[in-house]
């Protein structure tokens, strides 16, 4: 696991966006994971001007998201789907064909959840997989007690993860579904590259559970440290209780890969 932290949240999205532009032109029909969410909404933008200001090419590759609730329509405003199509597929030259979300308006969800699985095996696997990090440590829909060997399949959400995603449902907690469907922390950890990007003070604690902390199935994000190329992209206000931060701010300043991010 390697990171960078940036002055502020800005920053970070912009050089996560950079990470995945330099991706896909490195790799044009590159498998992409992508992922949902606020944050994601600015590194979507900042692609999108990526592809009209200097030519970033979608069109050879493909993408699949992460997870999807259980019972939401494509069609519905609240899906990731329509997130998806928002803010990036709509926008950018790629096919919708090319574009991967689980369904989760399946009649036989595990069947479905199979089919995703070797989905991902036909194109032969998530090239970079983009990652947030959950308030109470998830990584997609994996929430407390997923086993780091987990695949994709139906989850029932934690509270807290319910009471997060309620602004995506006019802000009606009865509105928000109790299930998902997402990757597995096994699925994810197949990725041969893994960025994460975590800011702001409310993910500080959780932070340094995922890099610090011991690995548990508690806390599914801690998987990642044995992830064999993982970089995480933070900020100050999330990088405030790390307590190897001497040695990251080392590691930033003498290790080619972060020399080349940060120059």
């Amino acid at each position: 696991m390697k990171i960078v932290i940036c002055p502020d949240g800005e920053q970070a999205t912009l050089l996560t966006a950079r990470v995945m532009e330099d991706a896909i032109r490195q790799q044009p029909d590159i498998a992409l994971g992508l992922a949902t969410g606020r944050t994601m909404e600015k590194v979507y933008a900042a692609l999108v001007q990526a592809h009209h200001d200097r030519g970033l090419d979608f069109s050879y590759c493909q993408t699949f998201n992460l997870d999807e609730y259980v019972g939401i329509s494509a069609s519905s405003a609240q899906s990731y789907r329509t997130y998806m199509n928002t803010h990036l597929f709509s926008r950018v030259n790629i096919a919708l064909s090319a574009t991967h979300l689980p369904d989760g308006m399946a009649t036989d969800l595990a069947a479905r959840c199979l089919d995703y699985e070797k989905s991902l095996l036909a194109c032969g696997g998530v090239g970079l997989q983009l990652l947030g990090l959950g308030e109470n440590g998830h990584i997609g829909f994996n929430e407390p007690f997923s086993a780091f060997t987990s695949r994709t399949r139906v989850v029932t959400l934690d509270p807290a993860t319910r009471e997060q995603n309620r602004g995506m449902f006019d802000d009606n907690l009865d509105h928000v579904p109790y299930h998902a469907v997402t990757m597995g922390v096994g699925t994810i950890l197949d990725a041969r590259r893994i960025v994460v990007l975590a800011t702001g003070a409310a993910k500080a604690s959780v932070l340094a559970d995922m890099i610090e902390g011991p690995l548990t199935a508690s806390i599914s994000a801690t998987a990642l440290q044995m992830h064999a190329n993982c970089l995480v992209i933070t900020d100050e206000a999330a990088a405030a209780t790390l307590s190897r931060r001497s040695f990251i701010n080392h590691l930033m300043q003498h290790d080619a890969e972060l020399q080349g991010l940060l120059s």
